[in-house]
């Protein structure tokens, strides 16, 4: 791959480059998944040398009929009594199916248990998520961007230890503060996730504290950021969050390439572009095959 104009000596980006994380993205269900394997996963993540163990976040997993689905929360407060250093969260939780002070109250409690390594990441959520419309949440995107808007005012003050005093056409808190406060300074960080080519995903991301971005609104065709789509995406979001931290850019959402060389540069291109993390996924399937792509750990 060949970059045409930005990096090296013609420009950089405008944030130091920290070293970019390395994190994996894992499906909370599906065929031959349990919830077992999902917790020795995130176990044998932190031995194999990754960062970060993200649980997509689904009542009904996407593939298969009734497909096997487990709650990412609760498998991410079982890895933590078993880990100590890799960050724990979510990419991404559908918040308007959920209420916001519930999704605080147990991000609040995972930081507790890992010692201050809870994320959260929200979402409009997956419309065609099987645990949407036939459970009687609404699928009409407008309404479910109004809820994400209001829900995730109500979540960054829960988190952030406020007395939030809140009256909105979805959500309700009157004179709330969640206690104990986070581990963390400032709050457990958040990030939203969604498409680059709605405007309203970056407006969002520049109120938390992170962004976990998707190229194209049909997931469906994949294809990755450019490193100068990174850089630019970069250069329009805040260069840290309200704690000094970096603001994170968590590209990714996919399996390694099978070409390691082509894969390796392409990710020293985009921490060049100011990405602070690398999202691999890995997808549901057979549990050797599932344990095999975690044990070889991070290209680095």
């Amino acid at each position: 791959m060949v970059l045409k104009r930005r990096y090296g000596r013609v420009s950089a980006p405008r944030r130091t480059v920290l070293p970019m994380r390395h994190g994996l993205e894992i499906s909370c269900g599906g065929a031959g998944v349990t919830a077992t394997l999902l917790t020795e996963l995130g176990e044998l993540a932190e031995r194999a040398g990754w960062d970060g163990v993200f649980f997509e976040d689904y009542l009904v997993y996407y593939e298969g009929v009734d497909p096997p689905t487990f709650d990412p929360w609760l498998l991410l407060a079982t890895i933590a009594a078993r880990t100590s250093r890799i960050r724990l969260g979510t990419t991404v939780t559908g918040l308007p199916r959920r209420r916001p002070a519930k999704l605080a109250r147990e991000a609040l409690t995972l930081d507790h248990l890992s010692a201050g390594r809870a994320t959260v990441a929200v979402g409009v959520g997956d419309a065609n998520d099987p645990g949407w419309a036939p459970l009687g949440e609404t699928t009409d995107l407008k309404t479910r961007a109004a809820m994400l808007d209001e829900g995730l005012d109500v979540l960054l003050g829960l988190l952030a230890g406020e007395r939030l005093h809140h009256r909105g056409a979805h959500y309700r808190a009157d004179g709330v503060m969640l206690r104990p406060a986070a581990v963390q300074a400032h709050r457990v960080p958040v990030w939203v996730g969604g498409s680059t080519q709605a405007k309203a995903v970056l407006r969002r991301a520049a109120r938390a504290d992170g962004i976990v971005p998707y190229k194209l609104t049909d997931t469906a065709d994949w294809a990755d950021l450019t490193p100068d789509e990174v850089h630019d995406l970069v250069t329009t979001l805040p260069a840290a969050r309200a704690d000094g931290e970096p603001f994170d850019v968590a590209v990714g959402g996919r399996r390694r390439r099978p070409d390691e060389r082509a894969e390796r540069a392409y990710l020293r291109q985009i921490e060049q572009a100011g990405a602070t993390w690398w999202l691999e996924f890995v997808k549901s399937g057979d549990p050797a095959a599932m344990r095999a792509a975690i044990e070889r750990g991070p290209l680095r």
